[in-house]
Protein backbone atom coordinates (compact mmCIF):
# COMPACT_ATOMS: atom_id res chain seq x y z
CA UNK A 1 0.00 0.00 0.00
CA UNK A 2 1.37 3.42 -0.93
CA UNK A 3 1.96 6.22 1.55
CA UNK A 4 -0.64 8.35 -0.26
CA UNK A 5 -3.42 5.84 0.29
CA UNK A 6 -2.35 5.19 3.87
CA UNK A 7 -2.67 8.91 4.62
CA UNK A 8 -5.97 9.14 2.75
CA UNK A 9 -4.63 11.34 -0.05
CA UNK A 10 -6.50 10.60 -3.27
CA UNK A 11 -4.89 10.66 -6.73
CA UNK A 12 -5.79 13.75 -8.79
CA UNK A 13 -8.95 13.72 -10.92
CA UNK A 14 -8.07 13.72 -14.61
CA UNK A 15 -10.49 15.30 -17.10
CA UNK A 16 -11.13 12.85 -19.95
CA UNK A 17 -12.62 14.78 -22.89
CA UNK A 18 -14.62 13.23 -25.71
CA UNK A 19 -11.98 12.99 -28.41
CA UNK A 20 -12.79 12.47 -32.09
CA UNK A 21 -9.96 10.06 -32.82
CA UNK A 22 -9.21 8.78 -36.31
CA UNK A 23 -7.79 5.55 -37.66
CA UNK A 24 -6.72 3.11 -35.00
CA UNK A 25 -4.97 5.76 -32.91
CA UNK A 26 -5.00 4.77 -29.25
CA UNK A 27 -6.59 7.37 -26.97
CA UNK A 28 -3.67 9.50 -25.67
CA UNK A 29 -5.53 10.32 -22.44
CA UNK A 30 -6.08 6.62 -21.72
CA UNK A 31 -2.41 5.93 -22.48
CA UNK A 32 -1.41 8.57 -19.89
CA UNK A 33 -3.83 7.14 -17.32
CA UNK A 34 -2.36 3.67 -17.84
CA UNK A 35 1.11 5.07 -17.16
CA UNK A 36 -0.05 7.00 -14.08
CA UNK A 37 -1.21 3.95 -12.18
CA UNK A 38 -3.29 0.83 -12.06
CA UNK A 39 -6.13 2.79 -10.38
CA UNK A 40 -6.74 6.46 -11.23
CA UNK A 41 -9.61 8.96 -11.02
CA UNK A 42 -11.39 10.48 -14.02
CA UNK A 43 -14.08 12.98 -14.92
CA UNK A 44 -15.89 12.42 -18.23
CA UNK A 45 -17.83 15.03 -20.27
CA UNK A 46 -21.32 14.24 -18.89
CA UNK A 47 -22.88 13.30 -15.56
CA UNK A 48 -21.49 14.48 -12.23
CA UNK A 49 -18.46 14.01 -10.01
CA UNK A 50 -15.58 11.63 -10.70
CA UNK A 51 -15.07 7.87 -10.96
CA UNK A 52 -12.28 5.38 -10.41
CA UNK A 53 -10.66 3.90 -13.52
CA UNK A 54 -9.08 0.45 -13.48
CA UNK A 55 -6.73 -0.35 -16.38
CA UNK A 56 -4.63 -3.46 -15.58
CA UNK A 57 -5.82 -6.73 -17.11
CA UNK A 58 -6.12 -8.74 -13.88
CA UNK A 59 -7.86 -5.88 -12.06
CA UNK A 60 -10.27 -5.27 -14.95
CA UNK A 61 -11.34 -8.92 -14.95
CA UNK A 62 -11.58 -8.99 -11.15
CA UNK A 63 -13.87 -5.92 -10.99
CA UNK A 64 -16.02 -7.10 -13.91
CA UNK A 65 -16.60 -10.44 -12.17
CA UNK A 66 -17.00 -9.18 -8.58
CA UNK A 67 -20.57 -8.98 -7.17
CA UNK A 68 -19.40 -6.21 -4.83
CA UNK A 69 -19.48 -3.90 -7.86
CA UNK A 70 -23.06 -3.30 -8.99
CA UNK A 71 -24.48 -2.15 -12.32
CA UNK A 72 -27.98 -1.84 -10.86
CA UNK A 73 -26.88 0.77 -8.32
CA UNK A 74 -25.79 3.08 -11.17
CA UNK A 75 -29.39 3.85 -12.13
CA UNK A 76 -29.86 6.12 -9.12
CA UNK A 77 -26.60 8.03 -9.45
CA UNK A 78 -25.67 10.77 -11.96
CA UNK A 79 -22.28 9.11 -12.55
CA UNK A 80 -19.75 10.93 -14.71
CA UNK A 81 -19.95 9.37 -18.19
CA UNK A 82 -19.12 9.84 -21.86
CA UNK A 83 -22.69 9.67 -23.22
CA UNK A 84 -25.07 12.59 -22.67
CA UNK A 85 -27.79 10.04 -21.88
CA UNK A 86 -28.23 6.52 -20.49
CA UNK A 87 -28.95 4.10 -23.34
CA UNK A 88 -30.60 1.31 -21.27
CA UNK A 89 -33.93 1.79 -19.50
CA UNK A 90 -34.40 0.80 -15.88
CA UNK A 91 -34.61 -2.98 -15.71
CA UNK A 92 -32.61 -3.43 -18.92
CA UNK A 93 -30.02 -6.19 -18.82
CA UNK A 94 -27.08 -3.75 -18.90
CA UNK A 95 -28.14 -2.39 -15.51
CA UNK A 96 -29.10 -5.62 -13.80
CA UNK A 97 -27.10 -7.72 -11.37
CA UNK A 98 -27.42 -11.47 -10.78
CA UNK A 99 -29.78 -13.24 -10.22
CA UNK A 100 -32.11 -11.03 -12.32
CA UNK A 101 -29.37 -10.50 -14.90
CA UNK A 102 -28.80 -14.27 -15.15
CA UNK A 103 -32.54 -14.96 -15.55
CA UNK A 104 -32.91 -12.41 -18.33
CA UNK A 105 -29.82 -13.54 -20.23
CA UNK A 106 -30.98 -17.16 -20.01
CA UNK A 107 -34.16 -16.30 -21.93
CA UNK A 108 -32.21 -15.63 -25.16
CA UNK A 109 -29.10 -17.76 -24.57
CA UNK A 110 -30.11 -20.37 -27.17
CA UNK A 111 -29.84 -17.81 -30.00
CA UNK A 112 -26.24 -16.93 -29.08
CA UNK A 113 -24.76 -20.39 -28.49
CA UNK A 114 -22.36 -21.86 -31.03
CA UNK A 115 -25.28 -23.88 -32.43
CA UNK A 116 -27.59 -20.87 -32.57
CA UNK A 117 -25.01 -18.71 -34.34
CA UNK A 118 -23.92 -21.52 -36.68
CA UNK A 119 -27.56 -21.83 -37.78
CA UNK A 120 -27.10 -18.44 -39.46
CA UNK A 121 -23.79 -19.15 -41.22
CA UNK A 122 -25.11 -20.23 -44.63
CA UNK A 123 -27.76 -17.53 -44.74
CA UNK A 124 -25.26 -14.87 -43.64
CA UNK A 125 -22.76 -16.03 -46.25
CA UNK A 126 -25.47 -15.83 -48.92
CA UNK A 127 -26.42 -12.28 -47.91
CA UNK A 128 -22.77 -11.26 -47.95
CA UNK A 129 -22.16 -12.84 -51.36
CA UNK A 130 -25.06 -10.82 -52.77
CA UNK A 131 -23.55 -7.60 -51.41
CA UNK A 132 -20.10 -8.43 -52.81
CA UNK A 133 -21.68 -9.34 -56.19
CA UNK A 134 -23.27 -5.89 -56.29
CA UNK A 135 -19.98 -4.26 -55.26
CA UNK A 136 -18.11 -6.01 -58.10
CA UNK A 137 -20.83 -5.26 -60.68
CA UNK A 138 -20.79 -1.55 -59.82
CA UNK A 139 -17.00 -1.54 -60.11
CA UNK A 140 -14.41 0.63 -58.38
CA UNK A 141 -14.15 2.99 -56.64
CA UNK A 142 -16.63 2.22 -53.87
CA UNK A 143 -17.43 3.01 -50.26
CA UNK A 144 -16.91 -0.33 -48.50
CA UNK A 145 -18.88 0.89 -45.48
CA UNK A 146 -22.12 1.69 -47.31
CA UNK A 147 -21.74 -1.17 -49.81
CA UNK A 148 -20.88 -4.04 -47.43
CA UNK A 149 -19.79 -3.24 -43.87
CA UNK A 150 -23.03 -1.48 -42.90
CA UNK A 151 -25.77 -3.53 -44.64
CA UNK A 152 -24.24 -6.92 -43.76
CA UNK A 153 -24.31 -6.69 -39.92
CA UNK A 154 -27.76 -5.02 -40.10
CA UNK A 155 -29.12 -7.94 -42.12
CA UNK A 156 -27.50 -10.52 -39.83
CA UNK A 157 -28.62 -9.01 -36.50
CA UNK A 158 -32.14 -8.39 -37.83
CA UNK A 159 -32.27 -12.03 -38.98
CA UNK A 160 -31.11 -13.23 -35.55
CA UNK A 161 -33.54 -10.87 -33.79
CA UNK A 162 -36.48 -11.81 -36.02
CA UNK A 163 -37.02 -8.26 -37.27
CA UNK A 164 -39.12 -8.25 -40.48
CA UNK A 165 -37.38 -6.96 -43.61
CA UNK A 166 -39.71 -3.96 -43.77
CA UNK A 167 -38.56 -2.67 -40.37
CA UNK A 168 -34.80 -3.03 -40.93
CA UNK A 169 -34.08 0.40 -42.37
CA UNK A 170 -35.80 2.10 -39.43
CA UNK A 171 -33.92 -0.11 -36.96
CA UNK A 172 -30.65 1.03 -38.52
CA UNK A 173 -31.63 4.71 -38.38
CA UNK A 174 -32.66 4.44 -34.72
CA UNK A 175 -29.41 2.67 -33.82
CA UNK A 176 -27.29 5.39 -35.42
CA UNK A 177 -29.14 8.09 -33.47
CA UNK A 178 -28.88 6.18 -30.18
CA UNK A 179 -25.15 5.51 -30.61
CA UNK A 180 -24.25 9.11 -31.42
CA UNK A 181 -23.84 11.93 -28.94
CA UNK A 182 -23.75 14.47 -31.78
CA UNK A 183 -27.53 14.98 -32.06
CA UNK A 184 -28.25 15.64 -28.38
CA UNK A 185 -30.09 13.73 -25.68
CA UNK A 186 -33.65 14.35 -26.92
CA UNK A 187 -33.02 12.88 -30.39
CA UNK A 188 -31.32 9.80 -28.95
CA UNK A 189 -34.06 9.27 -26.37
CA UNK A 190 -36.79 9.58 -29.00
CA UNK A 191 -35.02 7.01 -31.21
CA UNK A 192 -34.79 4.65 -28.24
CA UNK A 193 -38.52 5.06 -27.49
CA UNK A 194 -39.42 4.35 -31.13
CA UNK A 195 -37.21 1.26 -31.28
CA UNK A 196 -38.67 0.07 -27.97
CA UNK A 197 -42.22 0.49 -29.30
CA UNK A 198 -41.35 -1.59 -32.36
CA UNK A 199 -39.93 -4.39 -30.21
CA UNK A 200 -42.90 -4.16 -27.84
CA UNK A 201 -45.18 -5.02 -30.80
CA UNK A 202 -42.90 -7.76 -32.15
CA UNK A 203 -42.42 -9.48 -28.78
CA UNK A 204 -46.09 -9.07 -27.86
CA UNK A 205 -47.16 -10.88 -31.02
CA UNK A 206 -44.98 -13.92 -30.27
CA UNK A 207 -46.18 -15.03 -26.85
CA UNK A 208 -46.63 -18.66 -27.91
CA UNK A 209 -43.86 -18.80 -30.49
CA UNK A 210 -41.55 -21.77 -30.97
CA UNK A 211 -39.23 -19.75 -33.25
CA UNK A 212 -35.47 -19.66 -32.70
CA UNK A 213 -34.99 -15.92 -33.28
CA UNK A 214 -34.53 -13.58 -30.30
CA UNK A 215 -37.93 -11.85 -30.36
CA UNK A 216 -39.65 -15.26 -30.54
CA UNK A 217 -37.57 -16.53 -27.59
CA UNK A 218 -38.41 -13.35 -25.65
CA UNK A 219 -42.10 -13.53 -26.57
CA UNK A 220 -42.25 -17.12 -25.34
CA UNK A 221 -40.38 -16.22 -22.12
CA UNK A 222 -42.85 -13.38 -21.46
CA UNK A 223 -45.73 -15.76 -22.18
CA UNK A 224 -44.37 -18.21 -19.59
CA UNK A 225 -43.99 -15.41 -17.04
CA UNK A 226 -40.19 -15.81 -16.86
CA UNK A 227 -39.45 -12.20 -17.84
CA UNK A 228 -41.58 -9.06 -17.90
CA UNK A 229 -42.45 -7.32 -21.17
CA UNK A 230 -40.36 -4.32 -20.06
CA UNK A 231 -37.32 -6.51 -19.43
CA UNK A 232 -37.76 -8.27 -22.78
CA UNK A 233 -37.97 -4.99 -24.71
CA UNK A 234 -34.96 -3.52 -22.91
CA UNK A 235 -32.88 -6.60 -23.74
CA UNK A 236 -33.99 -6.58 -27.38
CA UNK A 237 -32.98 -2.91 -27.76
CA UNK A 238 -29.50 -3.54 -26.36
CA UNK A 239 -28.95 -6.63 -28.52
CA UNK A 240 -30.10 -4.83 -31.67
CA UNK A 241 -27.80 -1.87 -30.99
CA UNK A 242 -24.89 -4.15 -30.12
CA UNK A 243 -25.33 -6.06 -33.37
CA UNK A 244 -24.55 -2.96 -35.40
CA UNK A 245 -21.29 -2.36 -33.54
CA UNK A 246 -19.84 -4.91 -35.99
CA UNK A 247 -20.06 -2.24 -38.72
CA UNK A 248 -17.69 0.08 -36.88
CA UNK A 249 -15.42 -2.71 -35.65
CA UNK A 250 -15.17 -4.11 -39.19
CA UNK A 251 -14.50 -0.62 -40.53
CA UNK A 252 -11.57 -0.20 -38.17
CA UNK A 253 -10.36 -3.73 -38.86
CA UNK A 254 -10.34 -3.28 -42.64
CA UNK A 255 -8.95 0.24 -42.41
CA UNK A 256 -6.06 -1.23 -40.44
CA UNK A 257 -5.53 -4.08 -42.89
CA UNK A 258 -5.69 -1.78 -45.93
CA UNK A 259 -2.99 0.43 -44.43
CA UNK A 260 -0.83 -2.65 -43.80
CA UNK A 261 -0.46 -4.54 -47.14
CA UNK A 262 1.98 -6.94 -45.46
CA UNK A 263 -0.79 -8.18 -43.16
CA UNK A 264 -3.27 -8.55 -46.03
CA UNK A 265 -0.77 -10.52 -48.10
CA UNK A 266 -0.15 -12.93 -45.24
CA UNK A 267 -3.88 -13.46 -44.72
CA UNK A 268 -4.32 -14.18 -48.42
CA UNK A 269 -1.44 -16.65 -48.53
CA UNK A 270 -2.28 -18.34 -45.19
CA UNK A 271 -6.10 -18.43 -44.94
CA UNK A 272 -5.87 -20.96 -42.11
CA UNK A 273 -4.58 -18.27 -39.73
CA UNK A 274 -7.56 -15.95 -40.28
CA UNK A 275 -9.59 -16.91 -37.16
CA UNK A 276 -6.52 -16.32 -34.96
CA UNK A 277 -5.73 -13.10 -36.84
CA UNK A 278 -9.26 -11.82 -36.21
CA UNK A 279 -8.79 -12.30 -32.46
CA UNK A 280 -5.52 -10.37 -32.59
CA UNK A 281 -7.13 -7.55 -34.59
CA UNK A 282 -10.04 -7.45 -32.14
CA UNK A 283 -7.52 -7.16 -29.30
CA UNK A 284 -5.69 -4.34 -31.04
CA UNK A 285 -8.39 -2.07 -32.49
CA UNK A 286 -9.66 0.59 -30.05
CA UNK A 287 -13.30 -0.16 -30.73
CA UNK A 288 -14.85 2.50 -28.49
CA UNK A 289 -14.28 5.98 -27.17
CA UNK A 290 -13.37 6.29 -23.47
CA UNK A 291 -15.26 3.71 -21.36
CA UNK A 292 -18.69 2.07 -21.36
CA UNK A 293 -20.95 1.53 -18.35
CA UNK A 294 -19.77 2.05 -14.80
CA UNK A 295 -20.33 0.06 -11.63
CA UNK A 296 -20.92 1.17 -8.03
CA UNK A 297 -18.99 -0.34 -5.12
CA UNK A 298 -21.46 -1.84 -2.63
CA UNK A 299 -18.83 -1.99 0.11
CA UNK A 300 -15.25 -0.85 0.65
CA UNK A 301 -12.92 -2.78 -1.67
CA UNK A 302 -9.15 -2.51 -1.97
CA UNK A 303 -7.49 -2.69 -5.40
CA UNK A 304 -3.70 -2.47 -5.62
CA UNK A 305 -3.49 -0.65 -2.32
CA UNK A 306 -6.20 1.87 -3.24
CA UNK A 307 -9.35 1.83 -1.15
CA UNK A 308 -12.54 2.10 -3.21
CA UNK A 309 -15.25 3.32 -0.83
CA UNK A 310 -18.82 2.00 -0.78
CA UNK A 311 -20.86 4.20 -3.14
CA UNK A 312 -17.90 5.10 -5.40
CA UNK A 313 -18.30 4.71 -9.16
CA UNK A 314 -15.77 2.47 -10.93
CA UNK A 315 -14.97 2.05 -14.62
CA UNK A 316 -12.93 -0.72 -16.18
CA UNK A 317 -11.12 -0.17 -19.49
CA UNK A 318 -11.11 -3.25 -21.69
CA UNK A 319 -9.03 -1.31 -24.24
CA UNK A 320 -6.33 -0.74 -21.63
CA UNK A 321 -6.50 -4.37 -20.45
CA UNK A 322 -5.92 -5.50 -24.03
CA UNK A 323 -2.64 -3.55 -24.05
CA UNK A 324 -1.36 -4.79 -20.67
CA UNK A 325 2.27 -5.82 -21.35
CA UNK A 326 2.20 -8.34 -18.49
CA UNK A 327 -0.40 -10.35 -20.41
CA UNK A 328 0.28 -9.36 -24.03
CA UNK A 329 4.04 -9.06 -24.65
CA UNK A 330 4.84 -6.18 -27.02
CA UNK A 331 1.16 -5.13 -27.00
CA UNK A 332 1.58 -2.41 -29.65
CA UNK A 333 2.59 -5.03 -32.23
CA UNK A 334 -0.01 -6.89 -34.27
CA UNK A 335 1.10 -10.51 -33.96
CA UNK A 336 -1.06 -13.07 -35.77
CA UNK A 337 0.80 -15.89 -34.02
CA UNK A 338 -0.01 -14.52 -30.54
CA UNK A 339 -1.01 -17.47 -28.39
CA UNK A 340 -2.67 -17.54 -26.01
CA UNK A 341 -4.68 -14.40 -26.73
CA UNK A 342 -7.13 -13.98 -23.84
CA UNK A 343 -8.31 -10.51 -24.94
CA UNK A 344 -11.35 -8.93 -23.30
CA UNK A 345 -12.75 -7.12 -26.35
CA UNK A 346 -16.17 -8.63 -25.63
CA UNK A 347 -15.96 -7.85 -21.92
CA UNK A 348 -15.72 -10.28 -19.03
CA UNK A 349 -17.87 -11.73 -16.26
CA UNK A 350 -21.69 -11.73 -16.15
CA UNK A 351 -21.93 -8.83 -18.63
CA UNK A 352 -19.73 -10.51 -21.27
CA UNK A 353 -21.15 -9.55 -24.69
CA UNK A 354 -23.64 -12.26 -25.71
CA UNK A 355 -22.93 -11.51 -29.37
CA UNK A 356 -19.23 -12.36 -29.22
CA UNK A 357 -19.56 -15.57 -31.26
CA UNK A 358 -21.84 -13.87 -33.77
CA UNK A 359 -19.36 -11.01 -34.22
CA UNK A 360 -16.51 -13.48 -34.81
CA UNK A 361 -18.60 -15.33 -37.40
CA UNK A 362 -19.35 -12.08 -39.24
CA UNK A 363 -15.69 -11.00 -39.22
CA UNK A 364 -14.60 -14.40 -40.56
CA UNK A 365 -17.15 -14.25 -43.38
CA UNK A 366 -16.19 -10.66 -44.23
CA UNK A 367 -12.49 -11.45 -44.30
CA UNK A 368 -13.00 -14.52 -46.50
CA UNK A 369 -15.31 -12.72 -48.93
CA UNK A 370 -13.33 -9.52 -49.31
CA UNK A 371 -9.83 -11.00 -49.42
CA UNK A 372 -10.72 -13.92 -51.69
CA UNK A 373 -13.27 -12.31 -54.00
CA UNK A 374 -11.80 -8.81 -54.34
CA UNK A 375 -8.11 -9.30 -55.12
CA UNK A 376 -6.18 -6.05 -55.11
CA UNK A 377 -8.59 -4.41 -52.65
CA UNK A 378 -6.93 -1.22 -51.37
CA UNK A 379 -7.75 2.26 -50.09
CA UNK A 380 -8.77 4.71 -52.80
CA UNK A 381 -7.52 7.71 -50.79
CA UNK A 382 -4.55 8.32 -48.49
CA UNK A 383 -5.16 6.85 -45.00
CA UNK A 384 -5.44 10.30 -43.38
CA UNK A 385 -8.30 11.22 -45.75
CA UNK A 386 -10.58 8.40 -44.60
CA UNK A 387 -13.39 10.16 -42.64
CA UNK A 388 -14.06 8.80 -39.15
CA UNK A 389 -17.27 9.21 -37.15
CA UNK A 390 -17.48 12.22 -34.86
CA UNK A 391 -19.34 12.23 -31.56
CA UNK A 392 -19.66 8.43 -31.65
CA UNK A 393 -19.51 6.12 -28.65
CA UNK A 394 -18.29 3.25 -30.88
CA UNK A 395 -15.38 4.22 -33.13
CA UNK A 396 -15.21 3.53 -36.85
CA UNK A 397 -14.93 5.12 -40.30
CA UNK A 398 -17.92 6.99 -41.65
CA UNK A 399 -16.88 5.83 -45.10
CA UNK A 400 -14.11 3.55 -46.33
CA UNK A 401 -13.24 4.55 -49.93
CA UNK A 402 -11.68 1.56 -51.72
CA UNK A 403 -10.65 0.47 -55.19
CA UNK A 404 -9.28 -2.75 -56.67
Amino acid sequence: MTEETLTGVLPPVRHWPALDLTGTDFDPVLAELMREGPVTRVRLPNGEGWAWLVTRYDDVRAVANDPRFSREAVMDKPVTRLAPHFIPDRGAVGFLDPPDHTRLRRSVAAAFTAKGVERLRDEARGMLDDLVDRLLRAGPPADLTSAVLSPFPIAVICELMGVPAGDRHEMHTWTQLILSSAHGKEVSERAKREMSACFWDLIGSRANSTGEDVTSLLGAAVGRGEVTPEEAVGLAVLLQIGGEAVTNNSGQLFYLLLTRPDLVERLRVEPEIRPRAIDELLRYIPHRNAVGLSRIALEDVEIRGVRIRAGDAVYVSYLAANRDPDVFPDPETIDFSRSPNPHVSFGFGPHYCPGGMLARLEEELLMDALLDRVPGLRLAVPPDQVPFRKGALIRGPEALPVTW
